[in-house]
């Protein structure tokens, strides 16, 4: 399912999208009451039509989708996966700046 250009992933359709996906894939952890995981969600909005020729931009509910965060490890939010062909290539955790965020996709997208 996609939402305002980025795609929803829950517990049901993450490994299916992540395994058959050409493109790199940033997923971010996140949940309602994370004031970090509100302030990053509005800067990927911004990006997902500069990055949409290499990247696809989803989000996850840890709250509403729990099995995906434990296989993950993911300890907290928000926590940025970068997948490639069904492998993590980069991880950030916490909140970043809009060039920050763009600093790290240049750096993990070749």
């Amino acid at each position: 399912m996609v939402l305002n250009k980025i795609f929803k992933f829950t517990d049901k359709n993450f490994e299916q999208k992540i395994l058959l996906e050409k493109k790199y894939i940033l997923v971010d952890f996140w949940a309602d009451w994370c004031n970090p995981c509100k302030i990053l969600s509005p800067l990927l909005d911004e990006l997902v039509d500069q990055y949409s020729e290499n990247l696809i931009i989803g989000k996850i509910n840890i709250e509403k989708n729990p099995e995906i965060p434990v296989k993950y490890s993911i300890r907290s939010i928000p926590t940025l996966l970068l997948f490639y062909k069904s492998n993590i290539v980069a991880t950030q955790i916490g909140a970043l700046s809009k060039n920050e965020l763009i600093d790290f996709l240049n750096k993990n997208i070749t």
